[in-house]
């Protein structure tokens, strides 16, 4: 039975919707400059503002939007002798919770499988490591960092695919 010649109104009215744009021809919350979506605008913000402030605090700036297949570090620096992992949440408002909020254990065990192939292309095995936050949210015109140092620690290995070698 084919649907659409049964229900060809119905198909019609689906199509125009699912195809029709805002006056302005941009998708919702998307930059009408670059064509670039709003929190993906504010997440840069956030990340170029943590970069900054990192740099101010003294730490030396490794790598930013490290990337390897599926995984991705925003910011690798270096604290000392110590390479810091830094994750950036970026948000606009609190109203879901925050930035703080927006870290559970799955993305931080991401972020550790992330943290030992930077490690493993740089040949820092040695390297003592810490994982730090840096939460930044939009008040108005102004953006409010917050950094937590030694955020979390990486979960034991679970087999031997997965050694540990560093004291997280």
């Amino acid at each position: 039975m084919n649907l659409r010649r049964l229900l060809p109104g119905l198909f019609d009215k689906m199509a125009r919707k699912k195809h029709s744009a805002p006056e302005d021809g941009q998708p919702k919350g998307a930059d009408k400059k670059a064509g670039t979506a709003a929190h993906l605008l504010l997440g840069k913000e956030g990340e170029e503002a943590a970069t900054a402030l990192l740099t101010r605090k003294g730490y030396a700036i490794l790598d930013r939007n490290w990337r390897q297949a599926r995984l991705e570090l925003d910011i690798v620096c270096r604290d000392g002798d110590t390479i810091v992992f830094v994750e950036v949440k970026t948000r606009g408002s609190d109203s879901h919770g925050g930035p703080v909020h927006a870290l559970g254990i799955a993305k931080q065990r991401t972020l550790c499988r992330a943290a030992r192939a930077w490690l493993a292309a740089h040949k820092a095995w040695e390297q003592p490591c810490r994982f730090d936050v840096i939460c930044a949210l939009r008040n108005g015109s102004t953006l409010h960092l917050e950094h937590f140092c030694h955020a979390f620690d990486c979960p034991p290995a679970l087999d031997s695919s997965h050694t540990s070698w560093q004291p997280w």
